[in-house]
């Protein structure tokens, strides 16, 4: 297996393929998957195996997940990632997750985001990178905010959270607004 590697100041970026977490729920036993990608539990181990039970990728689209490792202390803090790549039309949707709650609010995540932006621009020749956010995650809006994304509007009721439908906000970002 073959990670795609993106180093920042504080983090290393171990990016994954559908083919490599293929190859590690087929190849590995489950106490070196949940090692390998940092689950801290059962629900978080059974939520990957389902996805990958269910395919990863389907017709004209993909993904590329990046495990956020701290790398003074070694942990896997979190994840960030290009999924619903649509290669033909060289767009893809950003998203990311802290794991660990004592490192948020330390700017982690806002240089993770930089680094897969960076990414996606130069390396995946993208045009277009989407993110979707509810509309109560101020952290997250933030942090588009500062990366100059472009909020395009509300998507009404698109996300079903504890049996409650609520609103989320799409922006995005071209590639010419794009400043490495």
């Amino acid at each position: 297996m073959n990670f795609t590697t993106i180093e920042t100041e504080r983090l290393l970026l171990k990016g994954l393929s559908p083919e490599d977490m293929s190859a590690i729920f087929n190849d590995l036993p489950k106490s070196e998957i949940k090692e390998l990608l940092g689950h801290r539990s059962e629900e978080e181990y059974q939520k990957e195996a389902y996805k990958h039970l269910n395919g990863y990728s389907s017709y004209n689209r993909s993904f590329k997940l990046f495990l956020l490792v701290h790398r003074e202390s070694g942990l896997i803090i979190g994840r960030c990632g290009l999924h619903n790549w649509n290669q033909d039309n060289k767009r893809a949707e950003i998203g990311y997750v802290m794991h660990v709650d004592a490192f948020r609010q330390k700017g982690l995540m806002s240089e993770a985001v930089k680094a897969i932006l960076d990414y996606g621009f130069k390396e995946l020749n993208l045009n277009r990178i989407e993110a979707l956010v509810g509309v109560s995650n101020i952290p997250s809006i933030k942090i588009l905010e500062n990366h100059n994304f472009q909020k395009e509007g509300i998507l009404r009721q698109h996300i079903c959270i504890a049996g409650n439908f609520e609103d989320s906000i799409l922006f995005s970002k071209l590639h010419d607004e794009h400043q490495p």
